[in-house]
């Protein structure tokens, strides 16, 4: 667990066997990030990513293949490229409160002797709202989010 987290974060790392600047340009890139953000079957298509501070996360969702529904409308708070991003849904573009916040998370991107280490901490305002994560899946959602993002860059 990341040296800064509590009992109301979650935390969930890899190492990905390939080049730092790589796996940031799989987030950087809207096409590529619709390739691996959501777990498959599911479909994602990216509305706004604006990787600046106050810049929109934005991102909808198809179960089916049908119909695109709201899946993330956040604002980055952090950009540092090919090595951190951090974005939260308690706010979203242009620092605009959100109705429905829930976590923020923080990407980060280290060197790695095999590759790169990508370290997700997120981050929530109780250990209720940790503890519904978990039940919604975090652990396989994201764990797979970042499967699909290796198996993208490593290729």
């Amino acid at each position: 667990m990341s040296a800064e987290a509590t009992e109301r974060d979650l935390v969930i790392s890899r190492v990905i066997k390939a080049p730092r600047q790589t796996v940031w340009e799989a987030w950087a890139d809207p096409r590529s990030l619709e390739q691996w953000w959501l777990p498959a079957p599911a479909k994602c298509r990216v509305d706004r990513l604006d990787l600046v501070p106050g810049g929109a996360f934005k991102t909808r969702m198809s179960e089916d293949g049908g119909d695109f529904g709201p899946h993330m409308d956040g604002c980055f708070l952090a950009v540092d490229e090919a090595e951190r991003l951090i974005f939260t849904t308690a706010l979203t573009e242009g620092w605009r409160p959100a109705e429905n916040p829930f976590i923020t998370a923080r990407i980060t991107l280290a060197d790695h002797p095999e590759g790169t280490t990508y370290e997700a901490l997120v981050m929530h305002k109780s250990v209720a709202d940790r503890e519904r994560h978990l039940e919604l899946g975090f652990e396989d959602g994201w764990g797979t989010v970042i499967g699909q993002l290796a198996e993208l860059v490593e290729a």
